[in-house]
């Protein structure tokens, strides 16, 4: 028998964002009502960066942007030489 309710059931296999994302997200949002014309990312990053609650988080955060930072060379590279990333 399990101990989950039924909305805990229901919603087990829906992912949750990391804190990270939803730091982004949410700053995104927030710097996009207060200036409509547009909002450059990396004060997006540095805004959400700030917001984030303690080491865990950033530490969390770290290895998301790396790991984005690393598919998008290995993508760019495939591409320009025609090939498939290592």
């Amino acid at each position: 028998m399990s101990d989950l309710t039924a909305f805990d059931e229901i919603t087990a296999g829906i992912p949750r964002p990391s804190i990270w994302q939803a730091s982004f997200e949410e700053t995104q949002e927030q710097l996009l009502d207060a200036c409509p014309d547009g909002v450059d990312v990396l004060d997006i990053a540095r805004a959400a960066w700030d917001c984030l609650p303690d080491e865990a988080a950033r530490e969390e955060a770290l290895d998301a942007l790396f790991y984005g930072w690393w598919e998008t060379w290995q993508d760019r590279k495939a591409r320009t030489q025609g090939g498939e990333p290592a």
